[in-house]
């Protein structure tokens, strides 16, 4: 139907259910998520109690994500796409010290050190986020250690067959132990002697 010259025209009204989904709706659910799982852990973790943490009703949760499986599996795959800064000091020592400063301040912070280990121990009921898991934390340590011990071979510090996976182990492995694992805070020094003796076993 054409409207006559000069009427003025009426607004088209959006058609039900497509309504925008708010974005501080969104981040706010998020952070509800993340306190929720640092309070009470993934198996007490309930929709409700997400939704009244951040303040909105069940179907603000509910339109964005089926279950709290999709909600923790959104959440913890986001964190594969920030990515890990890559070290580049110059030497092979002063990279593996940089990288054991940026994972020991993640696994310190006090949300990390409630979700982590909590996730952990589902992952082994819940293929989907042992999956996630794998993806959000390991293959990005995996990346950035790859990219240090390429450099340190063309520096010649290391052998050109120097094995990546072998150096995540050595350098990363025992403060997950530690800060996960354990969950015993780091001595004096610690970071340091860890670099130390990673950095010899890998050039021994």
């Amino acid at each position: 139907m054409t409207t006559p010259a000069g009427s003025p025209r009426t607004p088209r009204r959006a058609p039900a259910g497509a309504a925008v989904l708010r974005e501080d709706v969104t981040e706010a659910i998020r952070a509800a998520v993340f306190e929720e799982l640092a309070a009470v852990g993934f198996a007490r973790m309930s929709i409700e109690g997400i939704a009244r943490r951040a303040g909105v009703g069940k179907t603000a949760v509910y339109r964005r994500w089926k279950s709290k499986l999709s909600l923790v599996l959104d959440l913890v795959g986001a964190l594969a796409v920030q990515g890990l800064p890559t070290p580049a000091t110059g030497s092979l020592h002063g990279d593996v010290r940089a990288l054991l400063e940026v994972a020991a301040h993640a696994l310190r912070h006090p949300v990390a050190s409630q979700v982590v280990p909590d996730l952990l121990v589902e992952a082994a009921r819940h293929p989907e986020i042992a999956d996630t898991l794998k993806a959000a934390l390991l293959d990005p340590q995996q990346g950035v250690v790859a990219q240090v011990v390429r450099a340190a071979v063309e520096r010649g510090e290391l052998p050109a067959d120097a094995d990546p996976d072998r150096a995540l182990d050595l350098v990363v492995g025992p403060l997950y132990w530690r800060l996960v694992v354990v969950r015993t805070e780091l001595p004096e020094g610690y970071l340091d002697d860890l670099a130390r003796s990673a950095v010899a076993a890998l050039t021994a």
